[in-house]
C-alpha cells in the first residue's frame, strides 16, 4: 500500500520534471501529488497513533481528493487527466477499509491473560475478592517473608496465602514482596533470585534446561489441580472435540470446522506466548505432533515502529483458544465464548477431582532447593498443604490435592 502511493508521488514528481505543457494537466498533477503525500502522512500516522485517528486522517484525504475530483471535472475539457488520481484514491480507499477492519477486530471480545483487575485480589484490602479463612491461621510470618510470584489464573491462590499468613504490617513495609509475572515471568524471576516460591503449572522444557545449566535443583510440590480448557465463540455448533481433533487442529491438519461437522470455516486457532503456562500445557497435549506456528499481529511499539508478536485470542465466530478453567470462568467471565467438552468430558470440579476430564493437572508450589535459603520457605508450604491451606485453595475454586 505504501508502496503504492510512494509511486504515485514518483510518477507526479517525473511528470511535473517533463514540464507539462498543459497548465490544467500541471495543476492536477500538483493536486495528485498532495493527495499522495497526505495519503503517506495518513499510514504513517496508522503505524504509530491510534486506529481511529488515521481513520479519521485518511477520510479527511478522501473528502479532499472528491472535492478537488469534482472541481476538476466541472472545470476541465479532457477527462484523461484523472488518470493520475488514480493510484492515490485507490491507496485511499483500501487504507480505510483495512484501518476499518482493524478497528472491527479491535472491538471483538478478547481473552488476555493479563485482562483482569489485581485490585480484586490485593491482600489486606478490606473489599478484595480473595478467599479466607473461617478462623486465625495456624501460621504467622513477620520477618523474613518469602518473594512470591506465578501464574496470571494463580494469582488469586497465593495473594490469598498472603493474607492469611503475613503480617500486614511488614507486607505494606516491603517492596516486591508479591509479584504477578505469568508463568514465563515467573521461572525467570526464579533463575534470578528475585523471588522465593512460585506458583505455576509444570514447567517447560525449555524452563528446566535453564535451571539444569546453572546447577539449580528445582523442587515442585504439588499444591492443587486444575483443568486445561479450550473454549470457541458461543454460537459455534461445535460442543466436542476429541484429544486427536486438539491435535488435528493446532497441527494444522485440520483447518475447517466443517471437518469436525461443523460450519464451512476456517478455523482461526490462537496459541500463547512460548513458556507461558496454557503454551507449555497445549505443547504437552501435542507431544510429538509438531505444532503449527502460531497466529501474530503487528502492533504499534509507542514510537520505534510496527511489532510481530502472538496474536491474544479474539472471538470471531470461527476462533478457538485455551486457558485453565479458573482464569477462563472465574477471572475473564466473558460470556461471549463456551467451554468445550474433551472426549465427551465437560470440564468441571467433579471431573477434575475424578480424572475423568482428560486435561486434569496439578499445579505447584515452586523453589529452588539450596542450603542458603529462605528458612521460611519449608514452613509456609508446610502451611500451604495444611488444611487450612488447601482451604483458600478450595475456596478460591481450585481442587485440594488433599481432601481433608
Amino acid at each position: 500500500m505504501i508502496f503504492l502511493v510512494v509511486l504515485s508521488i514518483a510518477i507526479s514528481v517525473i511528470l511535473l520534471w517533463l514540464k507539462v505543457e498543459s497548465k490544467r494537466l500541471k495543476i492536477s498533477i500538483l493536486l495528485g501529488l498532495g493527495i499522495s503525500i497526505l495519503s503517506l502522512f495518513s499510514f504513517i500516522i496508522f503505524a504509530f497513533f491510534p486506529q481511529r485517528v488515521a481513520l479519521w486522517s485518511l477520510l479527511v484525504v478522501f473528502y479532499v481528493s472528491l472535492i478537488v475530483f469534482l472541481f476538476l471535472w466541472n472545470n476541465n475539457n479532457s477527462k484523461k487527466i484523472f488518470y493520475v488520481f488514480f493510484a492515490p484514491v485507490i491507496c485511499v480507499i483500501a487504507g480505510m477499509a483495512i484501518i476499518g477492519h482493524h478497528i472491527y477486530v479491535n472491538n471483538i471480545p478478547a481473552v488476555q491473560e493479563q485482562s483482569y483487575f489485581r485490585r480484586y485480589y490485593e491482600p489486606f484490602y478490606e473489599n478484595n475478592s480473595l478467599a479466607r479463612l473461617e478462623s486465625e491461621s495456624t501460621l504467622r510470618l513477620h520477618e523474613n517473608l518469602p518473594v512470591l510470584d506465578g501464574a496470571t489464573a494463580l494469582f488469586p491462590v497465593y495473594a490469598s496465602f498472603v493474607q492469611a499468613v503475613y503480617s500486614e504490617t511488614e507486607f505494606r513495609n516491603s517492596r516486591g514482596i508479591l509479584l504477578n509475572s505469568g508463568t514465563a515471568g515467573a521461572f525467570n524471576n526464579l533463575l534470578e533470585g528475585r523471588a522465593d516460591i512460585i506458583f505455576c503449572s509444570a514447567p517447560s522444557g525449555f524452563q528446566i534446561e535453564q535451571f539444569q545449566e546453572n546447577g539449580l535443583n528445582l523442587q515442585l510440590i504439588p499444591i492443587g489441580m486444575e483443568a486445561f480448557v479450550f473454549f470457541v465463540n458461543i454460537n459455534n455448533i461445535i460442543d466436542n472435540l476429541t484429544v486427536e481433533n486438539i491435535q488435528d487442529i493446532y497441527s494444522g491438519r485440520i483447518n475447517n470446522w466443517r471437518e469436525l461437522n461443523g460450519a464451512n470455516n476456517r478455523i482461526r486457532a490462537f496459541q500463547r506466548q512460548a513458556n507461558s503456562g496454557s503454551q507449555t500445557a497445549l505443547e504437552n497435549i501435542m507431544g510429538n505432533v509438531p505444532i503449527m506456528p502460531p497466529l501474530r499481529e503487528e502492533v504499534s511499539d509507542g514510537m520505534f515502529g510496527i511489532i510481530n508478536r502472538v496474536a491474544d485470542y479474539r472471538n470471531f465466530p470461527n476462533a478457538i483458544g485455551f486457558s485453565f478453567l479458573y482464569f477462563t470462568t472465574q477471572m475473564v467471565q466473558n460470556e461471549q465464548i463456551k467451554l468445550l467438552s474433551i472426549n465427551g468430558i465437560f470440564p468441571s470440579r467433579e471431573t477434575i477431582q475424578d480424572g475423568s476430564y482428560p486435561f486434569s493437572d496439578n499445579f505447584y508450589a515452586i523453589f529452588i532447593d539450596t542450603d542458603d535459603g529462605n528458612e521460611n520457605i519449608e514452613f509456609f508450604i508446610d502451611w500451604i498443604l495444611s488444611s487450612q491451606g488447601q482451604m483458600l485453595i478450595s475456596k478460591t475454586g481450585y481442587i485440594p490435592i488433599k481432601n481433608e
